[in-house]
C-alpha cells in the first residue's frame, strides 16, 4: 500500500498496524483494501479533534492537522485488522465518504459529521443524526462551549 499510494506512512501502534494516508487517497485506499486486500469490513469511522492536544505524538513524516479521521478495517479471510488515519485541516475538515464501498459506515459518518463537523463528501444523506436539526455547531469540537444549554436529543421524550 505504501508503494501504491505516495505519501502513505506505515507504523505500528500498540501492536496494531496503522497507515497514515493523504486525505485525497482516503477513498482509493479503502477501495484497494476491499478489492485487492480482502478487508471485507470497515467496522468504524470516527474523527478526533486535536485542538488542545499539546505535545501530540505523530510519526515523523506526518504533518499534524487539527482533525484526524480514523477508519478501522477488518479482514476475516486474512485474520487482520488495520487502522487508517488521514489528517484534516481546520479550515476544510472534509474527506470522501466510504458509503459506496462499505454501506455500514453510513451512520458512523453521519455521527462524526453531527458531533465534530467533519464532512464526508459524496455521502448520500449527510444530515444530523443525534443533535436537533436546529442545533448550531458541533458539540464534540474542543472549541465548542461545554454545557451551554441542556440538549434534548431527537425523539427523546423530554428532559430528565
Amino acid at each position: 500500500m505504501v508503494e501504491r499510494f505516495p505519501g502513505t506512512l506505515f507504523v505500528e501502534s500498540r501492536g496494531q498496524p496503522v497507515v497514515y494516508v493523504d486525505r485525497e487517497a482516503w477513498h482509493g485506499v479503502a477501495a484497494f483494501l476491499r478489492d485487492e486486500q480482502r478487508f471485507t469490513q470497515c467496522v468504524d469511522v470516527t474523527a478526533v479533534d486535536h485542538l488542545v492536544a499539546d505535545g501530540r505524538a505523530v510519526p515523523p513524516g506526518v504533518e499534524a492537522e487539527r482533525f484526524e479521521v480514523v477508519a478501522n478495517f477488518l479482514s476475516h479471510p486474512r485474520n487482520r485488522r488495520l487502522r487508517v488515519i488521514a489528517q484534516l485541516p481546520a479550515a476544510d475538515p472534509a474527506v470522501a465518504s466510504l458509503t459506496d464501498l462499505y454501506p455500514g459506515v453510513d451512520f458512523p459518518e453521519r455521527e462524526t459529521y453531527d458531533l465534530l463537523g467533519v464532512r464526508f463528501e459524496g455521502h448520500p444523506d449527510l444530515t444530523r443524526i443525534l443533535m436537533p436539526d436546529d442545533w448550531e455547531g458541533h458539540p464534540l469540537r474542543k472549541d465548542h462551549p461545554p454545557a451551554r444549554v441542556p440538549v434534548t436529543f431527537k425523539e427523546d421524550p423530554g428532559p430528565r
